[in-house]
Formats: C-alpha cells, sequence, structure tokens
C-alpha cells in the first residue's frame, strides 16, 4: 500500500511541464481582463500597469516552455486568444473609457476596426508559425500584437507622464493612432522578433544588466519609461525594413550562386 501511494501522481512531470506555461498564460488574460475593470473605474494608471504586467507574462510564457520543453499545441492557440483579448480586446476598450467615447459611434467603429485587426494579424501568425527555420524567423510580418497593444496606449500613457514637452489634441492623436497601428498589424512590413535574438555567450552579462537596468527604470519611471520605449519602438521600424531589405538582396545572390554551381555540375 505505501509503495503505490509513492508511485500515485495527479499529473505525470511531462504533463506538468505543459501545464506550467500555460498557467502563466492564464494568468496574463486575467490580468488583461482586468485592465478592463480599472479602465470603467476611470482607474487608467492601473490599467495601463495591467497591460505592461500581460506584455512581460507573453514574453516569458513561450520562453518558459521551450526552455522546459513544454510548448504544446493547446499552449500555441491559447497564447493567441490570450493576446487578442490581452492586447486587442483590452486596450481597444481602455482607450474607448478614456478618449474613443467622445467620438461617439465612430470611436467604436474604431475599437472594433482594432481589434478585428489584431485577430487578423494572429490568425496569420499561426498560419505562417509551422514553416521551415530560416533567417527570416528574425523577422515578424508587422508589428506582433503585444507592441500594437502598447502603442495604441501611447497617448494615455504620455498624458500619465511627467514628459509633457507638446500638447496633443488628442481627439485626432487617438483615432489617428489607432489607424496607423491597426495597418501596422496586418502589414508585411518586417519588424525584429526580439523573442528570438540569441546572444553569444561571451556578451550574456552585458545582456542580463541591460534587462535589469531597463526593468530597474520601468519600476522607478514608470511611464517615462514606456513612452521612450514607444518612440524607440516606432524608430526601429524603418531600421528593421532596411536590415530585412539588405538580407534578403544577400540571401537572395547566394541562392543564385546556388544554382549557378549546381547548373555547372
Amino acid at each position: 500500500m505505501e509503495q503505490q501511494n509513492k508511485n500515485f501522481k495527479l499529473v505525470s512531470n511531462k504533463k506538468t511541464r505543459v501545464i506550467l506555461p500555460n498557467m502563466f498564460t492564464l494568468v496574463g488574460v486575467c490580468i488583461g481582463l482586468s485592465s478592463i475593470k480599472f479602465a470603467f473605474d476611470e482607474k487608467f494608471t492601473l490599467s495601463v500597469i495591467a497591460i505592461i504586467v500581460a506584455a512581460i507574462i507573453d514574453g516569458l510564457d513561450g520562453r518558459i516552455a521551450r526552455l522546459i520543453q513544454g510548448t504544446s499545441k493547446v499552449g500555441k492557440e491559447l497564447d493567441s486568444l490570450t493576446d487578442v483579448i490581452s492586447f486587442g480586446v483590452a486596450p481597444a476598450f481602455i482607450m474607448y473609457f478614456w478618449k474613443l467615447n467622445e467620438l461617439g459611434r465612430i470611436g467604436w467603429l474604431i475599437c472594433l476596426i482594432y481589434v478585428v485587426c489584431v485577430a487578423l494579424r494572429l490568425a496569420r501568425f499561426n498560419i505562417n508559425s509551422g514553416k521551415e527555420p530560416s533567417w527570416r524567423d528574425n523577422f515578424f510580418e508587422g508589428i506582433p500584437s503585444p507592441a500594437g497593444g502598447v502603442l495604441v496606449l501611447m497617448p494615455l500613457i504620455y498624458s500619465l507622464s511627467d514628459i509633457q514637452i507638446f500638447s496633443f489634441n488628442y481627439e485626432i492623436i487617438v483615432p489617428l493612432l489607432f489607424a496607423i497601428v491597426s495597418i501596422a498589424l496586418i502589414s508585411k512590413i518586417p519588424t525584429y522578433a526580439l523573442k528570438k535574438i540569441t546572444v553569444r555567450r561571451n556578451l550574456t552579462i552585458f545582456l542580463l544588466f541591460g534587462v535589469i537596468l531597463y526593468f530597474g527604470l520601468i519600476l522607478i519611471y514608470t511611464f517615462n519609461a514606456i513612452v521612450i520605449s514607444g518612440l524607440l519602438y516606432f524608430i526601429m521600424m524603418p531600421v528593421s525594413l532596411i536590415h530585412f531589405n539588405n538580407l534578403n538582396k544577400k540571401f537572395k545572390s547566394q541562392e543564385e550562386v546556388n544554382e549557378e554551381h549546381e547548373d555547372i555540375l
């Protein structure tokens, strides 16, 4: 009897590896939904912080799954559904309660279009993620949904920050930014896939220092750091496009050379 009790387990070790990253994902969706409640109560500071925490969790759950070999098809689909809620529905509701409701039906239409674009972007990502590995994996097609969710919140985050250099007409800026981000989500503009960047072993210590410094700034100067991060991300978009085009030309020329060698042989 004692031997049977020792061997008894609620779940196998393999299933535990799958459950852990999925638990992170579900916590992320709960935080994303909570941001809507905060916005409904006009606690916009908490709603923005909730979206940022959800974005951090979204960046961690996939890495944890790969690290402990706990990836699964369920986790992949669950992650996409979570992204629709946390970075599609939640930011749209937050901005609607903050400014877009002042535009009436047009404001609600803008929210609907944005959420649809997030869903389309994630559907395309799920289809393309099954392809063979290549250098293109270092780039996304369009901006990822977590980045889009944070970018549409930029006017609100700017208003909460200490960086009040310019005064904006939010009734124009907010709908315009929603339109730009919605187009960027479903576009094929290549953007850096930060999740897949690999760092040489001798540079790991500098990466860790940079990550700790960045999160330290986020903790101390939360909204200021997020505003600057958003501006840097916008600047990096044309840089990633130029980098992608240069790599594309390089690899195409190599393929042409290889084909010529094959023809000669």
